[in-house]
């Protein structure tokens, strides 16, 4: 196989328990907080627990007023309009762009962006062109080619690279040329924000996003995403994004987790501020070792370089060396990342510490860049 003679066949494998997290999504610990336990250990003990599963799509069998009460909260707590339920940020991405821009509309989407926002694209009767990076100068050249409405596409926070859009000059761009401008809080949602309500609150960008999706599969250590804006658009998806109409509805024990998940979020401004300083130390201890560089403008994600010998194959190599020295890190290569950016891709939490940050630095070390 093709693939498999480059070295970038994809393989399941199963995390080994006891390894130092450098590689899940759980930036807060949130999927084995004890109260989030408690509430599943209290679920399978009850008299009455609530069923399995939710029977349903939300407009036949699988609505709820407790999940109807959680996008009202969700909806005031991301200082939105309205909220809309999906199963996971993937699906939401897929019905936002799949059915909000119209044929004889234009998307304008970051080449960085996720695939779920290209694949939802790619359903879409909408014109679309991607503009580079963060380059708000070569999308500006591009809208000569819009018509009709016009959508821009960008992630809070990318998930390879782990840099920031540039949002504050964003929203003031697209306000200024009347354009919608879509954020992917996937990697932002929980973290950012005064009590975690993402990136797009603490920078005092509400009024100028049109829709957010804000994932709960990150931070929130759960399961599915929300679409956050205007109620008419709440309103239109529910009516129009087949991701929404003809998926069976979250079931009634992932709603009560992430309702109680969302109380504890205002609660973790320590861990927060723990996160930022140990993505800053993680940053500061990987770039003093020889051959290794990571991007200054990385947060929490940290894409590690290796300048003596990239490729998938010893990217591969020093993973599995790290593993084995009890570090869960892992590779990521092409097609996921293009050809020659190949890295390892460190994400940091706040349950981490100092003293496993030095340790991993000490192994990459010794593998050498």
């Amino acid at each position: 196989m093709q693939r498999e003679a480059a070295g970038t066949r994809r393989h399941l494998t199963v995390a080994e328990a006891g390894r130092v997290d450098f590689s899940s999504n759980d930036y807060l610990g949130l999927a084995q907080h004890d109260m989030l336990q408690a509430i599943l250990q209290r679920a399978i003990t009850e008299k009455s627990p609530p069923a399995a599963g939710s029977t349903g799509s939300r407009l036949l069998t699988g609505n709820s007023a407790a999940a109807e009460m959680l996008e009202t909260q969700l909806a005031t707590f991301h200082r939105a309009e309205a909220a809309l339920l999906f199963n996971s940020g993937y699906a939401a991405n897929l019905g936002f762009f799949a059915a909000v821009p119209r044929r004889g509309d234009t998307i304008f989407y970051d080449e960085a962006s996720h695939a779920s926002v290209k694949d939802g694209i790619r359903g879409s009767f909408a014109t679309a062109f991607s503009f580079r990076h963060n380059d708000l100068a070569d999308l500006e050249r591009r809208l000569s080619r819009a018509t009709g409405a016009v959508f821009v596409a960008v992630e809070a926070l990318y998930s390879m690279d782990g840099d920031q859009a540039p949002l504050r000059e964003l929203a003031a761009f697209c306000q200024q040329r009347g354009l919608y401008l879509v954020v992917d809080e996937a990697h932002t949602n929980g973290i950012y924000g005064p009590r975690g309500e993402g990136l797009i609150v603490e920078l005092g960008l509400e009024s100028a996003v049109f829709a957010r999706i804000l994932t709960f599969g990150k931070a929130l250590g759960n399961q599915g995403a929300i679409i956050a804006g205007p109620q008419v658009l709440r309103e239109y998806l529910l009516n129009f994004s087949r991701p929404f109409i003809y998926t069976t509805a979250l079931p009634p024990l992932a709603i009560a987790t992430l309702a109680a998940a969302y109380e504890l979020l205002p609660t973790m401004q320590t861990e927060r501020q723990r996160l930022f300083a140990l993505s800053d130390f993680l940053k500061t201890k990987l770039n003093a070792v020889p051959g290794l560089h990571v991007p200054a403008a990385s947060h929490i994600i940290h894409p590690v370089f290796f300048t003596a010998s990239p490729g998938p194959a010893h990217v591969r190599a020093v993973a599995t060396t790290a593993q084995q020295a009890n570090f869960d890190v892992r590779p990521i290569v092409a097609p996921t990342v293009p050809a020659g950016t190949e890295r390892l891709r460190l994400i940091v939490h706040s349950y981490n510490t100092e003293e496993e940050i030095e340790g991993l630095a000490a192994v990459l070390g010794r593998l050498g860049g």
